[in-house]
């Protein structure tokens, strides 16, 4: 069977499967620079699993109290040396990124304190986290303020803003890698440990956050490389490689973690409770592949980029355009494109391919947002997905991909249903 006659089963037009191809041609330098960017951290990640030993004892389950729990604590010591850093706490206790986020901006900030975020608007899901929309359990109703400063117009740091905010109560400042619900650029990680240590200039003291979420992998250096007191994100997301089915991990200072520690189970209690279980099978060898899952992610980032922007679409980050993280924003101008686009990438879903997505009030959004991932864990970013707030300017933002071949066949579905709406029409001749 020819390969497009696959595609055409799966509902590719053979006139979407050629213009894509069209444009795969021009992209294999920058996908063989993805290998190797990949075959870089795998490297990485063997090694920290070679020297902490890893065995078959780790995979052991627990339940209860988690005491003695060799293989999460053996882990953590895994993820300590795969980011740099003096600790780590990873746990399936921790739900998703944004507790991540709130367990650690918690435990290190005391009433009284300030929170400076020199990066702009924080991800939507931070809002009610900080207090920016009131919400019982807010950082603010404990008595934390919040300082920010925003952007330039073209996205770059404005330091002067930050040399102002910056003052006596400053206690943390939290940086967001990715871009978020925002058509800004993500940042690189070398930006990231300029702005760390800008702000560490003025305030030697202050502790530094970075939101890592959907950047780790993606670059051969990590924001804990550069000066960050905590790294912190999803094992649903990148580090979990498609395997982890829950999970979350702070990497940082042994001060900083051991009171997220603290947070997330009891003071007095920190990491020595907190039972595995039977999970540790899947954490240890999805940070395994993750290296190997990000690279096949970032190649159908780099596709979407591509394949849209010769269409007229402006996306972020363009065509060339490095990368920082694995989102690919692509501003499709109204409401009806953007369901026509999360409708082709649930179309070619491993799972619930046969479902509809439709735009809903989804709780810690202030607008109704459309999502479309058939994943084999619910909410996984580092599976096939996209979704997006239907605001303008109307972007979607498409992540993911356990396999190349699997985010080339989303990508290319969605164009098939843009082009079915009358919303797309392809170049002559392709």
């Amino acid at each position: 069977m020819e390969i497009e006659t696959m595609y055409e089963q799966l509902g590719v037009s053979r006139a979407v499967y050629e213009y894509g191809e069209a444009v795969l041609r021009d992209l294999r330098p920058r996908f063989d620079a993805i290998d190797q960017t990949a075959e870089y951290n795998q490297g990485k990640v063997l090694h920290a699993m070679q020297k902490n030993r890893v065995n078959a004892t780790h995979f052991a389950a627990t339940t209860g109290y988690g005491y003695n729990d060799d293989g999460r604590d053996n882990l953590e010591r895994v993820y300590a040396d795969v980011f740099h850093t003096e600790a780590a706490l990873v746990r399936p206790q921790i739900t998703c990124g944004t507790h991540a986020l709130t367990v650690a901006l918690s435990a290190n900030l005391l009433p009284g304190d300030e929170l400076l975020s020199p990066v702009g608007a924080p991800y939507d899901t931070l809002e009610e986290v900080i207090g920016i929309r009131p919400s019982p359990c807010s950082l603010a109703e404990y008595g934390v303020t919040y300082a920010q400063a925003d952007l330039k117009p073209d996205g770059t740091f404005d330091y002067d803003a930050i040399r102002s905010k910056i003052n006596d109560r400053t206690k943390l400042i939290t940086i967001q890698r990715s871009k978020g619900y925002a058509t800004r650029p993500s940042f690189s990680v070398a930006q990231i440990g300029e702005l760390i240590a800008f702000c560490k200039g003025i305030k030697p003291d202050v502790k530094v956050m970075v939101d890592n979420c959907y950047g780790e992998f993606v670059e051969t250096v990590e924001p804990s490389d550069l000066g960050a007191d905590m790294v912190v994100g999803s094992l649903i997301k990148n580090p979990g490689g498609g395997l982890a089915p829950i999970g979350g991990y702070i990497c940082g200072t042994k001060e900083c973690v051991d009171r997220c520690a603290y947070r997330l189970s009891a003071p007095g209690l920190g990491q020595e409770v907190g039972a595995n279980l039977g999970l540790m099978p899947a954490l240890y060898q999805g940070l395994f592949l993750s290296p190997t899952v990000v690279s096949g992610a970032l190649k159908g980032a780099v596709f979407a980029a591509n394949i849209y922007e010769k269409l007229g679409f402006a996306c972020v980050p363009n065509a060339t355009e490095s990368r920082h993280d694995i989102i690919q924003a692509v501003t499709l101008g109204s409401a009806e494109a953007m369901v026509a686009f999360c409708k082709g990438i649930q179309a070619a879903a491993p799972v619930d391919s046969y479902v509809t997505p439709e735009p809903w009030a989804m709780p810690g959004y202030d607008s109704d947002v459309i999502m479309a991932a058939g994943a084999f864990v619910q909410g996984s970013s580092i599976e096939l997905s996209a979704d997006g707030p239907i605001r303008p300017p109307y972007a979607v933002y498409f992540q993911g991909g356990l396999t190349w071949y699997h985010a080339k066949l989303g990508i290319l579905m969605s164009l098939q249903k843009l082009v079915e709406a009358g919303l797309v029409t392809l170049p002559e001749g392709k």
